[in-house]
């Protein structure tokens, strides 16, 4: 069993890309379809798919631009052991605002730029560029 099921699906990612598979699969749950419709919305994934051969399965496809990895970095924030919240105000920039930072916020996971335009801050889960 993984302690912090997120962490989990982003090294699946992280691993998948640098070994330049087509796709990847990981175990279902609500916050890990909400980052990677996320990440599907920023372009770094080009889908995903709840397996229903194998109940609880997510099909993640990968997307790649002349052979290299859109995903380049792809790091956890927030941890089980290290919770990091963050105001509207001070929510981290990935690499200078050309990446995306995903939070969960009262309103749901969004991306760092919904949550300022609606003015929350949250949790911090991760920052992809």
């Amino acid at each position: 069993m993984h302690q912090d099921p997120i962490s989990d699906l982003l090294t699946r990612v992280r691993n998948a890309s640098l070994a330049k598979l087509t796709r990847v699969a990981c175990p279902s749950s609500k916050l890990k379809l909400e980052v990677l419709r996320i990440l599907k919305e920023e372009g770094y994934i080009s889908d995903y798919s709840i397996s229903d051969k194998f109940h609880g399965v997510i099909k993640i496809y990968l997307k790649y631009n002349n052979g290299k990895a859109v995903i380049s970095e792809i790091n956890r924030i927030s941890r089980p052991g290290r919770r990091y919240y963050a105001n509207v105000d001070k929510l981290p920039k990935s690499l200078n605002g050309y990446g995306v930072t995903i939070v969960s916020t009262s309103k749901g996971v969004m991306s760092d730029k919904s949550a300022e335009k609606l003015g929350v801050g949250g949790e911090v889960i991760c920052q992809v560029w």
